[in-house]
C-alpha cells in the first residue's frame, strides 16, 4: 500500500493484503460481549490497528454478520441489551499487556444496521498521539467477528479470564489502565477506522522570508478577477 498524501484519510485494518473478511452469523454464529479488543496480526500484518504518527480518527466502520431473530434474541439477553459498540483508543502502559483508555467516542447501536458495513462519523473527531492502538469497545454484544481464519489472524481483549465469554471486561472509564491478557488466534473483530494524518511542517528555510511593500489600486486582474500584488 503507497502511503497515503499528507492530510489524505487513511483507513487502518483494511489493505489489499488484508481485505475484509466475511463475519460468522448466521452460520457458526459467534459475538463479541462486553469487552474491549483489537486485532494483533492479520495475515502478514502486524499491529494493523497501531498508529504511529499524530492525526486525527473522525469514524469507523463495522461489519456485520446477519443473526437469526433466535441468535439475537439469546445474545442480547446474555449480554443484556441489543448490539452496541463504541471506538476507543488506547495507549501502551509500561508493559507490553497493560493499556490505559485515552480516548473514545460515543457508543452507537447497530441493531438495525445487521447484515451490512455501516460506517459511524463521529460526533467529536478524536486526536490521536504517536504510538496508539485504535481499539473496539463493546457495551453489550456485536456480531462483526470473523472465526475459522488462518492461524496467522490473531486478537488481544481485556478479560481476565479469556474462556469466561460473559465476563464484563469493557474498558471504558477515562484514564483507567487495563490488563490485555487474552491472545486468541483464528478470529478478529472486522471493523476499520479512518484516520487523517497531522501534515509535515515545510523542511525549508527557519529564517522569516524577506517581506515587500505592494501598493493596490483596487482594480482585479481582467482574465481572472484575482486580486494581485
Amino acid at each position: 500500500m503507497a502511503a497515503p498524501a499528507q492530510g489524505a484519510i487513511r483507513e487502518y485494518g483494511v489493505n489489499t493484503s488484508y481485505p475484509l473478511v466475511d463475519p460468522s452469523c448466521p452460520e457458526n454464529c459467534q459475538a463479541i460481549g462486553r469487552v474491549t479488543g483489537f486485532p494483533v496480526q492479520i495475515n502478514s500484518k502486524k499491529n494493523p490497528m497501531l498508529v504511529n504518527n499524530p492525526g486525527t480518527v473522525v469514524g469507523f466502520t463495522v461489519r456485520l454478520g446477519q443473526p437469526s431473530a433466535e441468535q439475537t434474541t439469546f445474545f442480547s439477553n446474555l449480554f443484556g441489551g441489543e448490539a452496541s459498540v463504541r471506538l476507543s483508543v488506547l495507549q501502551p502502559w509500561r508493559t507490553k499487556r497493560r493499556h490505559r483508555l485515552v480516548a473514545q467516542s460515543e457508543v452507537f447501536n447497530v441493531q438495525d444496521y445487521f447484515g451490512s458495513s455501516p460506517t459511524f462519523a463521529l460526533k467529536k473527531p478524536i486526536r490521536v498521539g504517536k504510538r496508539r492502538i485504535l481499539a473496539l469497545t463493546v457495551p453489550t454484544w456485536l456480531p462483526a467477528f470473523a472465526v475459522n481464519q488462518p492461524a496467522t489472524t490473531a486478537w488481544r481483549f481485556s478479560r481476565d479470564n479469556c474462556d469466561n465469554a460473559e465476563e464484563s471486561a469493557a474498558q471504558q472509564k477515562m484514564r483507567s489502565n487495563q490488563v490485555y491478557n487474552c491472545f486468541k488466534r483464528t478470529a478478529r473483530p472486522i471493523y476499520t477506522v479512518y484516520f487523517i494524518r497531522d501534515p509535515k511542517k515545510s523542511t525549508g528555510s527557519s529564517s522569516k522570508p524577506k517581506v515587500e511593500a505592494y501598493t493596490f489600486d483596487g482594480s482585479s486582474d481582467p482574465q481572472t478577477g484575482g486580486a494581485r500584488p
